[in-house]
């Protein structure tokens, strides 16, 4: 009797937690497209379109389409993670540069990144903590074994840097999210005794440079430069012949555990998004499984950054790392942090492939989980630089200061065919293309705004359809172009 009566409770109380989960449930809202248009924004090479308005199309019923119909099938209901931002680095070099514009160029840069309306809207940036490769020089904020950071000045940045910052913060509006990355501690707090050449931070030197970060983050809002976030340390697992630090993935999450997520919290920082990582995908997860897995280190971290920088082929940019570490840390985001092309020549600056890398990394990324995307430099010089190693980039803009002229690459419209429309707050939304020429992503920005992406890396044109809940529009993908669809 006494089993039997055990059963029973067992089954009621299996009964009253299945009752209580559908209760918690929240159905699925309708969505329709009757009545609304479809908006066609089209970069493409050999033309003349620069996320130019080329199509104004209205839906007709087309229930289930046929094998033979190439698709781009968009859910609504179905949604994913929530946009931050999209934008660039504010580094030495591009401010150096900046500096080096007549006015009326400076402004025409400013408003192109940072007015929604007149260009890309941008609305995420970064900037290094000392110096990196993309500065004239190496330099420090404070002395030689200043432990106590008695010495600490940005002055340096004051010349070229935080003047750009400003003017980036109030040409977007007077809100621009920005977080900050160290490529190096300070020599002396080395195990190398040197910035350049990896090194390790000496154990003795790590509350003293959990402290530097604090000092660094309230110098600039002291400035009027609110600090949204900040990475660990720049691409942690890489020793350059520029400013580097070496931190294992142990090493890092002891540092942030017992020593910056601490540092911070006590010294009223807790708020700010503290990123792990900020290197490249290969590793990205064994990175993130190794500082996550251990709750007193996950605990002040609000996301895992990454690079592009580990392969350039495109079957092989591991999208897979980037889509197993958000399975497996849904609560985490993902913040792509870094990338450009590297090498830069100057007799490449036209080459359509410079766009085409940053529309295949941003859809794949997105697709895959990642919240935020971060562009390198904003702007570079004439020979992809100034840069105290050598290490020359492309930009999605060059500045030739001889002449005072800004040349944009077809990087910055690729870019802007996201930046320009998916707006913070914006969920990724269901979408699949049934063609494999055809790459798509899709997100509803919280004005109730429908933006569809569809990028066509072929030599081909391909006729497709835009389907969503039984109605299509028709529409044509150029040869090696980048399409941005609203719907409203």
């Amino acid at each position: 009797m006494k089993r039997s009566l055990s059963i029973l409770f067992i089954l009621a109380t299996a009964f009253n937690v299945s009752a209580q989960k559908k209760k918690t449930i929240k159905p699925l809202q309708p969505y329709t497209v009757a009545n609304k248009k479809v908006t066609v924004y089209t970069t493409a090479e050999k033309s003349a379109y620069r996320i130019s308005k080329t199509e104004t199309l209205s839906f007709t019923e087309n229930k289930q389409p046929f094998e033979t119909e190439p698709c781009i099938f968009v859910d609504p209901t179905i949604t994913y993670q929530t946009m931050v931002g999209i934008g660039g680095a504010l580094t030495d070099a591009s401010a150096e540069t900046f500096a080096k514009l007549s006015k009326k160029n400076q402004q025409e840069l400013l408003t192109a990144y940072y007015n929604r309306d007149k260009g890309i809207g941008y609305t995420l940036a970064r900037t290094n903590i000392a110096s990196c490769d993309f500065s004239s020089g190496s330099y420090t904020y404070v002395q030689e074994h200043d432990q106590d950071l008695k010495t600490f000045s940005v002055a340096h940045d004051e010349q070229y840097k935080i003047p750009l910052i400003n003017q980036a913060i109030a040409a977007a509006g007077g809100k621009l999210p920005l977080f900050v990355s160290p490529w190096s501690p300070p020599a002396w707090m080395k195990d190398n005794n040197s910035l350049i050449q990896g090194g390790h931070l000496l154990p003795a030197y790590r509350q003293s440079w959990a402290n530097h970060y604090v000092k660094f983050i309230k110098t600039y809002e002291a400035k009027g430069i609110p600090v949204w976030g900040l990475s660990v340390q720049n691409e942690p697992m890489a020793k350059q012949k520029w400013e580097s630090c070496v931190f294992t993935a142990e090493e890092e999450r002891d540092f942030i555990k017992n020593f910056l997520g601490p540092t911070l919290q006590k010294s009223g920082l807790a708020s700010k998004k503290l990123i792990a990582w900020d290197h490249n995908r290969d590793q990205i997860f064994q990175r993130a499984s190794t500082i996550l897995n251990d709750k007193d280190a996950a605990k002040y971290v609000w996301g895992i950054g990454f690079h592009w920088y580990e392969t350039w082929t495109g079957s092989g940019m591991q999208f897979g790392n980037v889509k197993q570490t958000h399975e497996a840390y849904p609560g985490k985001a993902l913040i792509f942090t870094e990338g450009c092309k590297e090498k830069y020549d100057v007799n490449k600056l036209d080459d359509w492939s410079l766009g085409e890398r940053y529309g295949y990394s941003m859809i794949n990324d997105f697709n895959t989980g990642t919240a935020a995307w971060t562009d390198w430099n904003i702007l570079l010089d004439e020979k992809g630089g100034p840069n105290h190693v050598g290490n020359f980039c492309f930009a999605p803009v060059h500045a030739d200061t001889k002449n005072d002229k800004l040349i944009y690459t077809n990087a910055y419209y690729y870019m802007g065919h996201f930046s320009k429309f998916i707006r913070p707050g914006a969920k990724r939304i269901g979408t699949a293309s049934s063609r494999d020429q055809l790459q798509s992503t899709a997100f509803l920005n919280t004005d109730g705004k429908m933006v569809v992406v569809v990028m066509n890396q072929s030599d081909h044109q391909l006729k497709y359809s835009l389907w969503i809940k039984g109605e299509a529009v028709t529409t044509t993908s150029l040869p090696h172009s980048i399409t941005t669809l609203v719907v409203e």
